[in-house]
């Protein structure tokens, strides 16, 4: 505000001068003996000489700064600095204020007085630093960007026990819904950016980190293809959500960008070694409902038959506590940073170890990485090398075992005398294992030793030159790699009973992936003469390659003899070439005008489908510099943003050449009798088989417009953004049905329908106090979006009712979520359920919907879906003295959960047959009912929920030692506490079906932070 009063009171005495100087020239000149003085003054004005002022631009270092602009004030003369931070500017010989300003350093005002020759020192401004967003293949100054981007720094991550990247921006940006895939340790999390675009596509978010785009695909042997990336090394995420900022990365840009930005080592710092270790202690925060022992004999002997109440044992057992521990995490990591005279470096090593609360699940990862940012040439030449490696070895648990627990009769002891190693199994009349029945929920944890171990790195190396003989240019060569290699196995005891005939079992698996990356792009920035216009205009080429192999094992049982020949290994490769092109225009810091452009070739596709062009536009203004907001003392910040752009879509999971006619080698289970062997035994061979595909397949289009308002009030103290989105993608990637005999399948995906998508986010940042001792900031976002299928097929069909999707528990093949025209994907098909006057269901009456006198399919409606209308964020840090004090809370409204954790054991029907029992839920002591009701929408319920997600409090006990070493101790609550009216476990799963779901712990974290 400082500046704006200054330009408003030069402005102002300019006026006066001219005023003054008129009056003064019409008074003289009414008097026939005086001079005109005003002419004369004219005319001296005009042929006034000019000098030639020089000087150099430097950081504290000493070192030149190139590219700072420097400007005469109040005119539009002004000019650059050289690679050597030298300028030459020709000003008026009666001087003025020369303004100093640079990406990243505090803007300096210096009056010339009668001086020929200006040197400055420019010191760095941490809060300029923090306003510079990535926004790919560059940065833009956070003011001069017309797209919707949202930038975290290290400061503002989720504090606590975060073992993968995500979880640092869990809650922290509007229109990101991050939703982790449960407790399981090492397990990532479902990422969303406004919603997603596609229906059997992807719609995770392209990841770009340190310039490398990594691919989404899953790592065998790894839950989470994020969680190689040590939290600890992460400096930054920008989220890219519109298409005008991501149209820059084409055909995988639908779902958003995300691009994070490691830590790296500056010029002139000295040697930092920084030690952090956390330890965790995890606990189960909930269980499913059951019936007790007691109460379950009760039900049986009431309920069930004398032959069901005959098998009720005498033990007293609660599964889940049986399946459940407490789980303990240790996170260490050291990092050495600083620079070696024009080297700056920083070099760091992390150890993971992690438990899951259900047993056996552990996790561990050791990383380490390295970067190094030497200059050369005068700063002509700039180098970033990035690496980074991981080891990870994962045990992954039995999923299944949660819902054993459930289920498995509670009044059966845990062990006993027999043959399938010791643990209790339900057995047919012949003491053999019954393969109906539940199996013991431990026996799946102990006897499965499922373990998976993968190498990663991931790096670059950037070559960055400003030509000599043309500063304002700048050629930029990224070359990058992607590198994985895995191998695992399951292994089961010969004693183990479902695979006890065949004497245990033992599988392996190995994948190696590799993806390759070379970035060419000219960049050119120049300040113009006229308008105060400034262009940044980019073009460059792509080329990414990536090819997975799966070699495949035979399967051996326990003893090592051979169960069944390994099947033909695979090889993957598919490649995405790109040329692409941006331009920048800003018009007196006011008007900004963004073009981009990119065409990607893919090989998924066919020849004459393989290009795809994607086009973008954005414009912004500037509001708050116009001359009738720029003086506000209320209003420091208003920018208005409109947008629109074309992205696309190729990543069709598994399937990576749809467009090819292909046969496969069958299942060794699917073979057929083709003669007889010389001792006349019938001889079986495994077939080939064809597969669907479509010719014409090409790619997935998103047409994005964007609207969105940047505001701040009292000098940036309340700040925000408003968004409003629509999206709609054409020719989607979806699963449908084709007639009998079409290349020898009924399903498969191809370009059909389209689907809309709207909505609003906002977000509001305010300082409530800043002061020496005391500050405190507040920060709340939130997400409105509604996604609709408009079209899903090639022929319109009125009474084509859509595609079942959603698989549940309880029978065979049964889905509870449909995809119809007109309504959300994978909204819940039911039946509307009757109740009688005491409120209670009426098994198996439902509402007769279409009016035709009995229930039939017909009858069923799509009610709700597992996406929520709004997903909010709360966040707050407040800090007294060298006390701190922050959380982070997370809500979602209207999104609905299907309970099948309730349907699937509230029956009596659910006490099995007349040789196993099975545990029931206290929900059917409601309902009564005999049997099954799967598809009753009774078992549809709100889940909507507040999360306090962190919370965090740390003490720094400031400089000791003389200075050399800074101690920090925090301590934290991850999962604190939920409010929800759901009555299952957990209200927050992705996709809406509560089943087998690894519960969210309640950790609490203790960490030590010492810096030297």
């Amino acid at each position: 505000m400082q500046k704006k009063s200054t330009k408003r009171l030069s402005t102002f005495s300019l006026t006066v001068t001219l005023c003054c100087l008129y009056m003064s020239g019409s008074a003289y000149g009414n008097s026939p003996a005086s001079p005109t003085y005003a002419p004369a003054f004219v005319a001296e004005a005009a042929v006034q000489a000019n000098v030639t002022v020089t000087g150099r631009v430097t950081d504290n270092t000493g070192i030149g700064l190139p590219g700072v602009t420097v400007v005469l004030k109040g005119t539009t003369t002004g000019t650059s600095t050289n690679a050597n931070g030298e300028y030459s500017l020709s000003v008026p010989e009666s001087g003025g204020i020369l303004s100093f300003s640079f990406i990243g350093y505090t803007t300096q005002e210096i009056a010339i007085g009668n001086r020929t020759s200006v040197n400055v020192t420019l010191a760095t401004d941490t809060k300029a630093l923090q306003e510079v967003v990535i926004v790919g293949y560059g940065t833009q100054r956070k003011s001069d960007v017309t797209g919707s981007v949202t930038s975290v720094s290290s400061e503002d991550f989720v504090k606590g026990q975060n073992t993968t990247p995500e979880q640092l921006i869990q809650g922290k940006v509007a229109g990101v819904q991050i939703t982790s895939n449960g407790g399981d340790p090492g397990s990532g999390s479902r990422i969303r950016i406004r919603g997603g675009a596609s229906l059997n596509a992807s719609n995770d978010p392209l990841i770009v980190i340190d310039g490398v785009p990594i691919e989404n695909s899953a790592v065998a042997g790894a839950g989470n293809p994020l969680n190689f990336i040590n939290p600890n090394d992460i400096e930054s995420f920008n989220v890219l959500k519109d298409a005008s900022a991501t149209a820059i990365y084409g055909s995988r840009a639908s779902n958003g960008v995300i691009i994070i930005t490691t830590k790296k080592g500056r010029v002139g710092d000295k040697l930092n070694v920084n030690f952090s270790t956390q330890h965790s202690v995890a606990k189960v925060t909930d269980k499913v409902d059951v019936l007790s022992a007691s109460e379950f004999r009760q039900l049986v002997t009431e309920q069930g038959t004398a032959t069901q109440a005959a098998l009720l044992g005498s033990a007293d057992t609660n599964w889940q506590n049986e399946i459940f521990q407490t789980a303990l995490t240790a996170d260490n990591n050291l990092s050495f940073s600083g620079a070696i005279k024009f080297v700056p470096f920083r070099i760091s090593v992390g150890h993971l170890s992690q438990e899951g609360i259900l047993k056996t699940s552990k996790f561990e990862r050791s990383s380490g990485s390295i970067s190094l940012s030497p200059s050369f040439l005068n700063d002509h030449l700039k180098i970033n090398l990035n690496l980074k490696g991981a080891l990870t070895d994962s045990r992954f648990a039995d999923k299944g075992a949660v819902g054993a627990a459930v289920a498995f009769d509670p009044t059966q002891p845990v062990y006993a005398n027999n043959k399938f190693g010791g643990y209790f199994q339900w057995t047919d009349a012949a003491g053999a294992f019954n393969t109906l029945a539940t199996r013991n929920p431990l026996s799946l944890l102990e006897q499965r030793n499922d373990i998976g171990d993968v190498k990663r790195s991931i790096g670059n190396i950037q070559f960055d030159y400003k030509f000599h003989f043309l500063p304002e240019l700048r050629a930029n060569l990224n070359l990058g790699y992607d590198y994985t290699k895995s191998e695992g196995s399951v292994r089961f005891p010969a004693t183990f009973a479902p695979n006890f005939v065949e004497g245990g079992r033992v599988t392996q698996f190995a994948q190696e992936k590799k993806n390759t990356l070379t970035d060419f792009y000219l960049n050119y920035v120049k300040e113009l003469g006229f308008m105060q216009s400034r262009i940044d205009a980019t073009a460059g080429y792509g080329y990414q390659e990536f090819g997975t192999e799966n070699p495949q094992f035979p399967i051996f049982n326990a003893r090592g003899e051979q169960l069944f020949v390994a099947n033909r290994p695979s090889d993957i490769p598919y490649n995405l070439m790109s040329f692409f092109g941006r331009i920048n225009y800003s018009m007196m810091d006011r008007y900004l005008f963004t073009a981009t452009i990119r065409r990607d070739g893919s090989s998924r596709w066919a020849e004459e489908n393989r290009w795809g062009t994607f086009p973008a536009a954005a414009f912004a203004w500037r509001i708050s510099e116009e001359n009738f907001l720029n003086s506000s003392s209320v209003v420091s910040d208003l920018k208005l943003r409109l947008g629109y752009g074309l992205t696309g879509q190729q990543d069709i999971l598994d399937d990576v050449f749809p467009y090819l006619a292909r046969y496969t080698l069958g299942d060794n289970t699917a073979q057929y009798q083709l003669g007889f062997d010389a001792q006349g035994n019938p001889l079986f061979y495994t077939t080939f088989r064809p597969e669907g595909y479509d010719a014409g397949i090409k790619w997935e289009e998103t047409k994005t417009y964007n609207a969105g308002l940047d505001f701040g009030f009292f000098n940036g103290k309340l700040n925000g953004t408003l968004d409003y989105y629509f999206k709609e993608t054409e020719d989607l990637l979806a699963e449908v049905v084709f007639p009998a005999g079409t290349n020898l399948t009924n399903q498969l995906v191809t370009n059909v329908g389209t689907m809309e998508t709207n909505g609003f986010e906002a977000a509001l940042n305010y300082t409530a106090i800043s002061t020496d001792k005391i500050n405190w900031s507040v920060g709340v976002n939130g997400t409105y979006t509604k996604r609709r299928i408009t079209k899903l097929s090639k022929i319109e069909d009125e009474n084509f009712i859509g595609y079942p999707n959603g698989g549940i528990s309880g029978g065979t093949g049964n889905n509870i979520q449909i995809r119809t025209v007109g309504y959300a994907p994978d909204a819940f098909y039911v039946y509307k359920q009757v109740y009688d006057e005491n409120n209670k269901p009426i098994e198996g009456l439902y509402a007769d919907l279409n009016g035709d006198g009995f229930i039939s399919e017909a009858d069923k409606y799509r009610y709700k879906n597992a996406e929520p209308r709004v997903y909010l964020g709360f966040n707050s840090d407040f800090t007294y003295g060298n006390f701190n004090f922050n959380f982070v809370m997370r809500g979602n409204i209207g999104n609905y959960m299907y309970n099948n954790v309730y349907s699937n054991n509230g029956a009596y029907q659910a006490f099995g047959f007349a040789n196993y029992l099975t545990n029931v839920s206290p929900n059917v002591l409601d309902t009564n009912f005999r049997n099954y009701q799967l598809f009753s929408d009774y078992y549809m319920e709100n889940a909507s929920f507040l999360r306090m997600e962190n919370i965090n409090v740390s003490y720094a006990f400031g400089s000791m030692a003389e200075d050399k070493v800074r101690i920090r101790l925090n301590a934290g609550i991850q999962n604190a506490f939920v409010i929800t009216k759901y009555n299952g476990l957990d209200p927050e799963i992705a996709g809406g079906i509560d089943n087998n779901f690894y519960p969210r712990p309640r950790i609490y974290t203790f960490g030590l932070n010492i810096e030297l």
